[in-house]
């Protein structure tokens, strides 16, 4: 049997840093709140023109030059993201443009802050069947460009970054299994109100914001990412205690204590980022494991459980080998 293995990692923030201290200036909210709410200290904002492919673009060199490959191996590009710099042609075929890669399909998949785990679950079945030999999968977003400033239950919460993966064939386990899920009845409390069909011209005025109604969305995110996470182990036969890491969608504090709670994980074998990049949506799971990897937590043949929630609903998660 062949797996995909992941053979190399990399992320990208912006420059600019936006502590909490900088939001008590602007909305009615303090560095407690904040904190104690979400778990956020800081987060990442992207320059006014920087875009989605910029970072999306240093986070595959990053992963290129950490999996030691050239980038004309690269025979697949899947990227996940909510905020594409343009409606067409799909951020994938910029990025490939930008690598100087040429000819290899490049197609982008939009499932929220479930984006990578979605992009990533679809590469893993090109590698499996040996249509891709080399695949580069990317989370990214640049979602703060989506926030009302003044809103302080949206803003405090997130940031923009980038997060890659390089997989290649394996005959020794890497991905062990993905599970996806959707259930579109909860798509009004997690979303943006305006796209190309729908309004667009209104795009630019006052209410076209991110929408949120925060205690509904951690309610369902709970206990769905408990399911989700539960569905890995047991199509595998696996005991929860056997897990090494828990690499979860840093949305907020909150909700990942409370699923790792659920696997009976102590948080010290969670991986959290959520304190210095806010929510990232696409780009938290990839960025976290990138960073797990790279301060030497996660090591090879450690069995890792991934998984995020996002608006629409969509759910997943992967169990694997690193």
């Amino acid at each position: 049997m062949i797996y995909s293995r992941i053979a190399g990692t990399g992320r990208y923030l912006p420059k600019r840093i936006m502590t909490n201290s900088e939001l008590e200036k602007m909305v009615d909210t303090s560095d407690e709140w904040i904190r104690t709410r979400t778990g956020v200290e800081r987060r990442h904002i992207a320059a006014e023109d920087e875009t989605t492919s910029d970072l999306a673009l240093a986070a595959a060199e990053a992963a290129i030059e950490n999996a030691g490959i050239d980038k004309d191996e690269i025979d697949l590009i899947v990227i996940g993201t909510t905020t594409p710099d343009l409606v067409f042609p799909n951020i994938a075929t910029l990025v490939q443009y930008r690598l100087g890669i040429h000819g290899c399909p490049a197609f982008s998949i939009e499932a929220a802050c479930t984006g990578f785990i979605y992009a990533l679950a679809t590469a893993d079945k090109f590698v499996r069947t040996g249509a891709s030999k080399c695949a580069l999968v990317i989370g990214a977003e640049i979602i703060t460009k989506l926030v009302d400033w003044t809103d302080r239950s949206t803003c405090v919460l997130f940031g923009d970054g980038a997060g890659a993966v390089i997989i290649k064939p394996s005959e020794e386990p890497g991905i062990i299994s993905c599970h996806l899920g959707a259930d579109g009845q909860y798509r009004d409390l997690l979303y943006y109100p305006y796209g190309v069909s729908k309004d667009l011209c209104k795009a630019g005025t006052g209410d076209a914001r991110l929408m949120m109604s925060g205690n509904e969305v951690f309610k369902v995110a709970v206990k769905t990412l408990g399911s989700v996470a539960e569905e890995a182990l047991t199509a595998n036969g696996i005991d929860k205690s056997q897990l090494d890491w828990l690499v979860p969608h840093q949305a907020n504090m909150r909700i990942i204590s409370a699923t790792a709670k659920r696997l009976d994980m102590p948080l010290e074998k969670v991986i959290l980022t959520v304190q210095e990049h806010g929510n990232t949506s696409a780009a938290s799971v990839p960025m976290a494991l990138d960073v797990g990897i790279r301060d030497g937590r996660i090591k090879r043949g450690q069995l890792i459980l991934m998984e995020a929630f996002g608006g629409g609903f969509t759910w997943g998660s992967i169990l694997m080998r690193y």
